[in-house]
């Protein structure tokens, strides 16, 4: 796995989605923030200035740097992987909303496997990147591998560097199912890595893993796809092992419950169920309650809007879970009910 090709089709899948953002700049749209949701927003964004000529300006720097350019008004939207609490929102007079659902996935570098055939539990998995399990051919891996050929190998850690949701996504999971990383690293957009190697989005951590041998980090699903990068087939709460897809990122998403999720703040990591894989999460949309242009904020609505109700085809075709119309309602009543410009609502 370690060659020139296949760093090249890293950079060339990023320079792509790039030019895919790029031609939406037709600019009364602007967004930044989280890399997890940036292949479906550079499609949908692509197709709606297509359709309707309106374009879109997508920042793709991770989730608290969208989270700081909401905050500072810089930007029209803010994206983030990490739900905000209620109480933040208030403080910060803002709205959020889910906009999309995906999976975040542990990939490997590791010759003679094929993707899926490397079995992981979430204890074990804390463990390598808590720096407990550091050959690959460690007891425990191999106890859950019987029959394999592990190489007496190091494992190199690969994690972001900068403030992530996915991040957030990946240590809400290990934090649930590890007794150990809950005591000592927790979850966050940025934590106190025990080592390993630092690298910037979700594009960043896919190309290291992609370029380093005998190394493991996490990405969102459709860079591990783009990218033809090795997934884990990971146990879940039931005990089952699963192997990353729509489907069962659509097992897990059927156990969330928004109608009961003040301001739409819900984790859908270790939901129950045999087909469900663990590490499922929403990208979230943040705008501010009190908007400077009503007609503005109802462009950047009716996008979303666009994006509920004719985009799901286009993320399922990119590995991602399309929100379902009757959380769609829900979403849409918080614009009517909460989205203002000079007192008066936006959305009608």
């Amino acid at each position: 796995m370690n060659t020139k090709r296949t760093l090249l089709k890293t950079v060339a899948a990023a320079a792509f989605a790039s030019i895919a953002m790029g031609s939406a700049l037709a600019a009364d749209i602007t967004g930044a923030g989280a890399t997890f949701p940036f292949p479906i927003y550079a499609k949908w964004a692509e197709a709606y200035k297509k359709e309707t000529g309106t374009g879109l300006n997508y920042q793709s720097i991770g989730s608290s740097g969208g989270i700081k350019q909401i905050r500072a008004k810089t930007v029209t939207f803010g994206a983030t992987d990490a739900p905000v609490p209620g109480a933040d929102l208030d403080k910060d007079g803002m709205v959020q909303f889910p906009a999309i659902i995906g999976g975040t996935v542990p990939v490997i570098n590791l010759d003679g496997f094929k993707p899926g055939e490397l079995r992981v539990t979430g204890p074990v998995l804390a463990d390598m990147f808590l720096g407990n399990i550091t050959k690959w051919n460690d007891a425990k891996l191999a106890a859950l591998n019987p029959g394999k050929a592990l190489p007496d190998q190091n494992i190199t850690i690969v994690h972001r560097a900068d403030g992530s949701g996915t991040t957030w996504i990946f240590t809400n999971y290990l934090d649930k199912v590890s007794p150990s990383w809950h005591q000592k690293i927790g979850t966050g957009k940025t934590v106190a890595w025990p080592g390993g190697v630092g690298a910037k989005g979700n594009p960043g951590v896919a190309a290291y893993v992609q370029r380093v041998d005998y190394s493991i980090g996490y990405v969102e699903y459709a860079y591990a796809v783009q990218n033809d990068l090795l997934w884990v087939t990971l146990q879940n709460r039931a005990g089952k092992y699963v192997s990353p897809s729509v489907e069962s990122f659509q097992a897990a998403a059927k156990h969330a419950d928004w109608a009961n999720a003040a301001a739409f703040y819900l984790v859908l990591t270790d939901q129950p169920g045999d087909d469900t894989w663990p590490i499922v999460g929403a990208s979230f949309v943040l705008i501010q309650k009190e908007q400077t242009s009503a007609e503005t904020a109802r462009t950047m609505l009716s996008f979303f809007d666009w994006c509920y109700r004719f985009g799901g085809d286009m993320a399922r075709e990119r590995d991602y879970v399309p929100l379902p119309m009757n959380v769609v309602d829900l979403v849409e009543a918080a614009w009517k009910s909460d989205v203002r410009a000079a007192g008066k609502p936006v959305w009608k």
